[in-house]
């Protein structure tokens, strides 16, 4: 089905990504409209900002701006019914064990009744204090790590295979809504000879997907949703835009692209 995205224009212009990564993220979008298809979040999922416009509300103190912004991404991904908090950054634990939580080992199991995927009580998660001077990082992480629990409920192994399930949760993410967050928070590598001068994110969520691996899965979330380039690409940082408009261009242009619940 996904794999008619992959047709070149009639210019026919080199594909924005390689064969192989494109195909994997093609895949984990099959999987993932296989598995949560019918789940609130899919229902209901829209292309999110990091926007006064879906983020509102005033804080008093930090950790009550980590607690709107965590509730505020529960709500955009359909999971309001979670009873999953936010712990201060005084219980964060360690980047080992974040990094084990984005790789699946979270306790989720499926309400047989309703056929909502609901969490396990007791789990809570946290964020690194220096992540509330970006706001998009703190959506992103939370969105990813929301993903990561998604992914244990579902009991089928994403694309890859078990050993990728912490790079998938940044594609369910982005198939979430929160792509424009991802993309632009994505993992930069420093470049050689810059001399110390790099402008590197003080703070920066765990990341396992490039720049260009996030931008076009955010190209093949707004295609197979029908959003407008525009749309998406007003709220990517500068560096991204043009990659995102020739990545959004090739899937566009493809025939027989899929709408949600088309």
């Amino acid at each position: 089905m996904l794999q008619k995205l992959l047709a070149l224009s009639s210019f026919h212009r080199p594909p924005a990504i390689d064969d192989q990564t494109r195909a994997w993220l093609l895949d984990v979008y099959d999987w993932a409209l296989r598995g949560f298809e019918g789940q609130a979040f899919h229902r209901r999922t829209s292309l999110v900002t990091p926007t006064e416009a879906d983020f509102p509300g005033k804080a008093r103190s930090t950790h009550e701006m980590a607690e709107l912004v965590f509730e505020r991404v529960k709500r955009h991904a359909g999971l309001s019914h979670w009873p999953v908090r936010v712990v201060a950054p005084e219980v964060f634990e360690s980047e080992e064990s974040h990094s084990a939580a984005l790789a699946g080992q979270v306790g989720v199991s499926r309400d047989m009744s309703g056929g909502l995927i609901v969490p396990d009580p007791g789990i809570q998660i946290s964020y690194h204090p220096g992540m509330i001077s970006d706001p998009e990082v703190l959506i992103a992480h939370f969105a990813q790590t929301l993903a990561a629990h998604l992914i244990a409920a579902l009991g089928e192994p994403p694309p890859g295979g078990a050993g990728s399930a912490a790079h998938a949760a940044e594609v369910l993410a982005v198939f979430m809504g929160f792509g424009l967050m991802i993309a632009n928070t994505a993992y930069i590598a420093p470049r050689v000879g810059c001399g110390g001068q790099c402008k590197l994110p003080q703070v920066a969520r765990a990341t396992h997907l490039g720049q260009q691996e996030t931008t076009y899965a955010l190209a093949l979330f707004c295609a197979l949703k029908g959003i407008p380039a525009r749309r998406a690409r007003r709220h990517l940082k500068s560096s991204l835009r043009g990659y995102f408009r020739r990545a959004m261009a090739e899937a566009a242009d493809s025939e027989g692209v899929p709408r949600q619940g088309g």
